[in-house]
């Protein structure tokens, strides 16, 4: 590589970051306003230049406190998103039996890389800056020197993830809906030195910086609250420098597409895009975006939090005024004719109770003015404010408070309620539910591409038994990942268990002679929650079990200790569902197997 090929690297990506900075701004203003309202220093305002400023006391006597309803909205909002944890499986690229085996084994890798990544956290983390900033991003590399050390300095590498905060992603188009309609991305944070000469092997000198991110927070800085300006500012990092990434997706003259480090004028690596995570094996941004609401033709979306500024800003000021109002009733304001007192001993003791005025020989004796009472549209517009909050935030009293519960409402119409307000939210449920799933097929994609080594991993199977399966990316045939469970806000565990008992009141779960069977009444306390209660002593269970292993190892075997009705369900069941032809022969052999003996045991019992 050339000298001057060098440079115009190093001055394209300069010169790209600097212009999607400039045109960012704006964005990065109002989530900069979100974050302070959120932390509380709620009287600051954005100016023109894209700064933050504080919004001084018009006298000095006015209280500027702030009755934060924002961060109870964000926080009551996310603990519900929370809940959103989708059950992710990988679909067959064809119905071929090796097709459907390595589906079935890379849904397990999945599960088993999603508990070693903890992506729960991670989609905790990144639900925090969507609800905030509207938007929050997720990075799926691939570590070289992560997992099991199997030589001297030689890893067999590891999946990782990060939450990356919207104030470090640069797109070339703004206007771009979805990550795949940017033909390029920018990702720049504040990273020490050291660090960076750690990866890439190369010294870079330290510069002064003001980005913003997440990164900043990894490496030493950090967010703060600026009691003197109040309004945001970030400590960045000593010996730092804004480490500049761009992806460039494939083109024809490039089709690998593109990817350049860039940090203080420095060229630090350049080449094509490192990773295959997109689909049908081609390459892409390495990036998943998630939101907590669309912003119809924009990149980035937009937060509940923005909308509820003006209704704060109006709230704080209402509450302020109205104290203000009730400070003049209890203390009074006093008249007083010049010359008559000693002022300044007036003011700086006030009318204490018992206190003798003293008062110049025939002056007017000092009195209080009469200051009425508080007007009753301080109390309405209070309310009408309480009721904003509810209406522009989706989140009304009955998930923030008990009042609907202690009121004379019955448990249907609560439930109406609590299904109301889940449905409102459920549109950003549906955004978290989509970034998990892309991010867990970024995970099999880079498995594909990179664990070509044989792989043990640990996942936890049925009834709490610990499985250990040995992969490598030979198993790996689709990653087609789907949903299994429905939307979680949607179909919430209390529902589920109403509609167990509607079932059970209704008898639809018992038998022909009206009884409930072990089978059937496992599974009920499997969908009330309590699917391991009992369950290791549970002999019909552990039929139930060894069947459906038999079904999944092939190796089908006749104990003169089972419970062959119990055997026989669950082989049958196998066989109408997800029996490959291969194996049907065989199961039917084993089933009529089951048969005989039954009827034998019942011959021998008469």
């Amino acid at each position: 590589m050339t000298k001057e090929f060098k440079e115009d690297i190093i001055s394209s990506v300069t010169r790209d970051y600097q212009t999607r900075a400039e045109a960012r701004r704006p964005y990065e203003t109002q989530w900069r306003l979100n974050l302070n309202f959120y932390m509380g220093n709620q009287y600051c305002t954005a100016l023109p230049t894209g700064d933050i400023a504080d919004v001084e006391r018009e006298y000095y006597w006015q209280e500027r406190e702030v009755f934060n309803h924002i961060s109870s909205l964000v926080e009551t909002r996310q603990a519900k998103l929370n809940t959103v944890r989708p059950s992710l499986t990988v679909r067959p690229f064809s119905s071929d039996d090796d097709d459907i085996k390595t589906a079935k084994s890379a849904t397990k890798i999945l599960s088993a890389a999603c508990d070693k990544l903890d992506v729960d956290r991670l989609l905790t983390e990144g639900t925090m800056w969507s609800e905030i900033c509207g938007t929050a991003f997720y990075y799926i590399g691939w570590d070289e020197r992560g997992g099991l050390k199997i030589g001297d300095g030689v890893y067999e590498g590891e999946v990782y993830v990060s939450v990356v905060s919207p104030f470090e992603i640069y797109p070339d188009n703004l206007f771009a809906q979805n990550i795949s309609d940017c033909r390029s991305i920018i990702r720049a944070r504040s990273v020490n030195v050291d660090e960076i000469r750690r990866i890439y092997g190369k010294a870079v000198q330290p510069e002064d910086n003001n980005v913003i991110g997440v990164s900043a927070v990894a490496v030493g800085g950090g967010l703060t609250a600026d009691s003197t300006l109040n309004k945001l500012s970030v400590v960045g990092a000593e010996r730092s420098a804004v480490l500049i990434e761009r992806y460039t997706m494939p083109s024809k003259d490039k089709p690998n597409g593109e990817y350049a480090v860039v940090a203080n004028g420095e060229l630090l690596h350049y080449g094509e895009l490192p990773y295959v995570n997109g689909a049908d094996g081609k390459r892409c941004f390495p990036l998943v975006k998630q939101v907590s609401l669309v912003n119809a033709g924009c990149f980035f979306g937009s937060s509940i939090v923005e909308r509820t500024i003006p209704v704060q800003r109006a709230y704080n000021a209402v509450k302020n005024r109205k104290h203000e109002f009730i400070n003049r009733l209890a203390m009074g304001v006093m008249a007083v004719e010049d010359g008559s007192v000693d002022i300044d001993n007036l003011e700086q003791e006030g009318i204490s109770p018992g206190k003798i005025l003293v008062y110049r020989r025939g002056a007017t004796p000092p009195r209080m003015m009469d200051a009425g009472s508080v007007p009753t549209s301080f109390d309405n517009e209070e309310m009408r404010l309480l009721s904003e909050f509810t209406q522009v935030s989706g989140v009304s009293e009955v998930m923030r408070s008990n009042e609907a519960i202690s009121s004379n409402m019955s448990g249907a119409a609560l439930q109406l309620l609590i299904e109301q307000d889940d449905t409102r939210l459920s549109l950003s449920a549906e955004y978290v539910r989509l970034a998990a799933r892309e991010v867990a097929r970024h995970i099999l994609r880079l498995y594909k591409q990179f664990g070509s080594d044989t792989r043990l991993s640990r996942i936890v199977g049925k009834n709490g038994e610990i499985e250990l399966i040995k992969w490598s990316a030979s198993d790996i045939s689709s990653d087609d990942v789907v949903f299994t469970t429905d939307n979680e806000l949607l179909s919430t565990p209390a529902m589920r268990q109403n509609m167990m008992f509607e079932l059970y009141k209704l008898g639809l779960l018992f038998d022909e002679n009206g009884k409930m069977s072990d089978g059937a009444k496992h599974r009920f306390l499997e969908a009330l929650g309590y699917g391991d209660f009992n369950s290791a002593k549970d002999l019909t269970q552990t039929h139930i079990t060894r069947a459906e292993k038999e079904n999944e190892t092939g190796k089908f075997e006749i104990s003169e200790f089972d419970d062959h009705a119990a055997h026989i369900d669950v082989h049958i069941k196998y066989l109408l569902t997800e029996c490959t032809p291969k194996r049907a022969e065989k199961l039917k052999e084993h089933i009529r197997r089951h048969q005989e003996n039954a009827e034998s045991r019942m011959q021998n019992a008469e």
